[in-house]
């Protein structure tokens, strides 16, 4: 006999899931940021890269995520809802609604917001494996550690099973 487990939906997740989620996203980025400007030692190049790289993935994640993704969502409409980034409340004060039809669609096409955001995480990695080998540093090492762990620790703990409390939908 095989046991099917059932979803369960939640209207809000806790502070905590939320701190937890935007505090890895945060780290991520400066870290990565960092990473590119010490292994590139601290250049105008360096400064220019890392400056770049911070502006793209903040403004992916945190400008364009709630004017195009999150008005399609689900979390959007739900009354009193907050999702796992919270990003659903700034959305409904700075977009309007879309159609959650349309959600799958932040997937689609070379640019789009899944690949964006993708590449928000993966580039200060990539962009620091150079500099290691040639610019090897102990402090670099830590922080493209740093980096690499906030990425697995987003992957095999934050999104697959929360490890907060949840609350629910009634």
């Amino acid at each position: 006999m095989v046991s099917q487990k059932k979803a369960m939906l939640y209207t809000r997740y806790p502070l905590s899931s939320i701190v937890i989620y935007n505090g890895v996203t945060v780290l991520h980025y400066l870290f990565g940021g960092i990473g590119i400007i010490l292994g590139y030692n601290f250049s105008w190049i360096a400064y220019l890269l890392g400056s770049l790289y911070l502006a793209f993935a903040f403004t992916q994640m945190y400008v364009l995520m709630p004017l195009i993704v999150c008005p399609n969502c689900v979390y959007y409409r739900l009354k009193n809802s907050l999702c796992i980034s919270g990003l659903n409340v700034i959305s409904k004060k700075i977009a309007r609604a879309g159609e959650i039809k349309d959600f799958p669609k932040r997937g689609e096409g070379l640019f789009c917001h899944n690949n964006l955001y993708t590449a928000a995480k993966v580039v200060p990695i990539i962009a620091m494996i150079p500099v290691l080998i040639l610019n090897f540093s102990f402090l670099l090492l830590a922080i493209f550690l740093t980096v690499v762990g906030l990425l697995l620790l987003r992957i095999f703990v934050v999104f697959p099973k929360p490890i907060f409390r949840t609350f629910p939908i009634e």
